[in-house]
């Protein structure tokens, strides 16, 4: 058996391609851009990668082309598949037809903490001896790898709501039939496929409607539009998770973070990862943990030794004084969040954020209106206003131009931060993607500086 998968090196779409290949398929695959760090991994499992999307890649003749959902009509290769009659799938349909349907799936899904949120529950049940099998759209600490595929009955996977392929567009997570489901919670968000937050809350309850009786929601009770999901009809045991003496699994902030149930308190969560966002996370993963049978004080035992996620306030490193971070938040809530996260293990020093607005909805300027107030707890905002925002960065966040400035140039950007920047500030890099590699240019301009 050969698949080629077209669109190979997103994180999804390169964890499709590592899990096949743990079947003994042979896999080829093709990208516009193929770059570390999923480039590397496809490589050492033995994965041949093919840059561009040229339609000569039809000779292959695999058993099985996989599309992957940025792929798009017009797409050379995409259009050379379909006037051949070649056979194609999506990626979520294949993966739900070749290894979930033989699993116990426990999917995380909602708008924000989906990697964190199933990196955690991953590490969880791994701790407990269950060995579980992952797709996670991140690169978990304790892994190093983005997908795994065993023989544990157990299979977590941080189900997106993005759209399929460009013939199926409903969520990824539809096809995924969980036994277990996170819902994090939900906004507004992928401004490019949803019109509004309604069409969005829409997928989610098709993602309701495939729980069994028999299986788990775990649903954070402080997030009204997951209530309003949950009102259009639930055949499924749901269990709260929030800050309400309500919920199920009560979060409370006291000499840390404590977990409580029932009026009890559970215990501390002693988790390395900063900030109330990620300790709800947390929250969310010792309830779906506990749905397949672990105990509470067990999951909570297991908590301290998760080493995080790369691409979440993840230090690049430290030059002159000044660290470096990188973080993957590309929402106005996310934006907020990380920077109170920071702030809560950052008593002195400035912070001093680096935005790309990359993702299709901050592209759009969907957002734009709210960023001003995401950027409260930073000092500096410097913003990199590149070729594909159309929208006027600096007209944007003019309620806080006292401390923004935004570049065209990206070398520019960067001997602004450098020479704004004293010892013990941080430049928190937000961007989804690789911002033109900015950490790197950072830190050797910082040594430079050090040096002269």
């Amino acid at each position: 058996m050969h698949i080629h998968i077209v669109g190979i090196c997103g994180t999804f779409m390169g964890g499709i391609a590592q899990l096949a290949k743990s079947l003994g398929i042979r896999v080829s695959g093709c990208d516009a851009a193929v770059y570390p760090p999923m480039s590397d991994q496809l490589k050492e499992a033995g994965i041949e990668l093919i840059e561009g999307y040229s339609a000569d890649q039809l000779s292959l003749k695999p058993d099985l082309f996989i599309i992957g959902n940025a792929i798009s009509r017009g797409n050379p290769l995409l259009e050379a598949i379909l006037n051949s009659g070649a056979p194609y799938t999506s990626g979520p349909q294949w993966l739900a037809e070749n290894i979930l349907w033989k699993k116990k799936v426990l999917a995380v899904a909602g708008t924000h903490g989906k990697t964190t949120t199933s990196s955690i529950l991953t590490w969880l049940l791994e701790e407990a001896g269950l060995n579980p099998s992952f797709l996670i759209g991140g690169v978990p600490n304790n892994y190093h790898r983005s997908a795994r595929l065993t023989d544990s009955p157990y299979f977590v996977i941080e189900a997106d709501e993005y759209d399929t392929a460009f013939f199926d567009k409903r969520s990824k997570f539809v096809h995924y039939r969980p036994w277990v489901v996170i819902l994090n919670n939900l906004e507004y968000d992928h401004a490019d496929i949803f019109p509004n937050l309604q069409a969005i809350q829409t997928q989610f309850h098709h993602l309701v409607r495939t729980i069994p009786s028999h299986g788990r929601i775990i649903s954070n009770g402080d997030c009204k539009a997951l209530q309003e999901v949950l009102a259009k009809g639930v055949w499924t045991l749901v269990e709260t998770f929030g800050t309400q003496t309500t919920d199920d699994w009560q979060l409370k902030e006291y000499e840390g973070y404590r977990v409580f149930s029932g009026g009890k308190e559970l215990g501390l969560i002693e988790l390395k990862l900063p900030g109330f966002h990620n300790n709800l996370n947390a929250t969310a993963a010792i309830a779906a943990a506990c749905a397949v049978g672990l105990q509470p004080q067990e999951a909570l035992k297991h908590m301290s030794t998760f080493g995080g996620v790369k691409r979440r306030l993840e230090t690049k490193g430290v030059e002159n004084g000044v660290t470096v971070i990188d973080d993957f938040a590309h929402h106005p809530t996310a934006i907020l969040e990380t920077l109170k996260a920071q702030k809560s293990v950052q008593p002195q020093g400035r912070i001093v954020v680096v935005l790309e607005p990359r993702s299709n909805t901050m592209k759009l300027g969907s957002m734009k209106g709210e960023l001003p107030k995401s950027f409260e707890p930073a000092d500096e905002v410097v913003c990199y206003q590149s070729p594909s925002v159309k929208w006027d960065i600096e007209d944007a966040l003019k309620p806080i131009s006292n401390k923004t400035k935004v570049f065209k140039d990206l070398d520019e950007l960067v001997h602004f931060c450098v020479g704004f920047c004293n010892p013990g500030d941080t430049l928190l890099v937000m961007s989804n993607g690789g911002f033109g590699g900015v950490h790197e240019k950072l830190l050797t301009a910082l040594k430079d500086k050090k040096n002269d």
